[in-house]
């Protein structure tokens, strides 16, 4: 009936009070003990070394063993990343550049090749335009003159004791092979007569040369000298016939070249890759400079320097994009498009150099600066400095070799 309270003790206003109470008090006991806990852990982490953890072997090779950094450490690691964000930052703005140069003007890209060079017009809104290869006299006359240096090379290793040092025997016998089976297969080749006589003639004397050597069991340092000596005049022929094969077959493609693009040669750029035995007297870049002009050297016409001899035309694509960066950043913060395309901190080191050679009591050696905006022949072309040969000819006329065989 309604005036009649429960019998059940527990729903009781008080009761349901209580418990309310008790269960406050142990939440407020249990979060007391879990933050205790939590510190008392911390400063345990804090005062005890960390301990190795016993790591699966699969997860122990990949895990570092190296301490963490120090602070000092990390410092430098969060500044210098700004060095390696701005790299990261200026690569991803290389694609832009470079779709902008494929869109704007021409570009001829002539690349080192063992096959005497590699032509490419690139033109916009249109496929690039590869030109046909060197003849294959540039090839066969390089290679036969470089057997003789093969010839060099096998028995260089052993020259101190050759009897005693029989490592050189077998490769030979291979090589031989091989010199044999190009000689036999002369008559095969479209080449003239006399480009023929020119391979037999140097491949006759590298034969007969490890002929020698391997029917003896030895060799010295003079017959080796002798052999190079003695096929010299006849190496440096195929030098001249792999020279003309060249350098006639790229003048015939950029004058093509040259009356294709019409009023539009005057805003094409050209590029050419170089190694460093390779960069003085560079043939294609002085082949593309009798047709771009002396006042476009390091302006619309430029050699790179790459890693390898052989390089491919995205690399290029990539060196001559960060070129042109290079000079839009160097227009924005220096108001001058050029500084940026030589090394920013020369002005400064070249005052320091100048103070620590004088502090030590050292001769200054430094070359006066140049311009900025130069377009001087990007090689060594100073007369006055140096002294010697200048070419494979002052060798003959200054008496280092004997004259050349009429």
């Amino acid at each position: 009936m309604l005036g009649i309270a429960s019998s059940n003790p527990n729903t009781s206003p008080m009761n349901s009070r209580r418990s309310f109470t008790t269960r406050v008090s142990r939440s407020i006991a249990f979060d007391t003990v879990f933050w205790a806990v939590g510190v008392m852990m911390a400063l345990v982490l804090l005062i005890v070394p960390a301990m190795a953890v016993d790591l699966p072997e699969s997860v122990a090779l990949v895990a570092s063993d190296a301490p963490p950094p120090t602070k000092e450490q990390q410092a430098f690691n969060n500044i210098y990343q700004l060095n390696k964000s701005m790299q990261t930052i200026f690569s991803s703005d290389l694609s832009v550049t470079q779709e902008n140069i494929r869109n704007r003007f021409p570009l001829i890209m002539g690349l080192f090749s063992d096959s005497g060079g590699r032509f490419i017009l690139y033109r916009p809104g249109q496929p690039p335009l590869e030109a046909p290869p060197v003849a294959p006299i540039y090839q066969i006359a390089k290679a036969a003159a470089h057997s003789s240096l093969a010839a060099y090379g096998l028995v260089v290793p052993a020259l101190r004791d050759p009897k005693a040092n029989q490592s050189w025997v077998a490769p030979m016998l291979t090589f031989r092979t091989q010199v044999q089976t190009a000689r036999d297969s002369l008559d095969n080749l479209s080449i003239t007569p006399d480009e023929k006589s020119a391979v037999r003639a140097v491949l006759d004397r590298v034969q007969l040369f490890l002929d020698t050597c391997l029917k003896n069991g030895t060799f010295t340092y003079v017959e080796v000298e002798e052999f190079a000596r003695g096929v010299e005049p006849f190496a440096e022929r195929l030098i001249g016939l792999a020279a003309k094969a060249q350098v006639s077959h790229w003048y015939e493609v950029l004058a093509e070249w040259k009356a294709l693009l019409g009023t539009d040669w005057d805003h094409t750029y050209a590029l050419t890759n170089s190694l460093f035995p390779t960069r003085q007297n560079n043939i294609l870049f002085t082949i593309m400079a009798q047709f771009m002009g002396e006042g476009k050297i390091n302006r619309q016409l430029f050699m790179f320097e790459t890693t390898d001899f052989q390089t491919t035309p995205e690399e290029m694509f990539t060196l001559y994009s960060r070129y042109i960066n290079d000079r839009g950043l160097s227009k924005v913060f220096f108001n001058y498009e050029y500084l940026m395309s030589h090394e920013l901190l020369n002005g400064g080191a070249r005052k320091v150099i100048a103070s620590e050679s004088e502090r030590r009591g050292m001769k200054l050696i430094m070359p006066p600066l140049a311009p900025l905006n130069s377009n001087e022949w990007p090689w060594i072309v100073n007369q006055e400095k140096g002294s010697g040969p200048r070419s494979l000819e002052d060798l003959h006329s200054g008496g280092y070799l004997p004259p050349l065989p009429n």
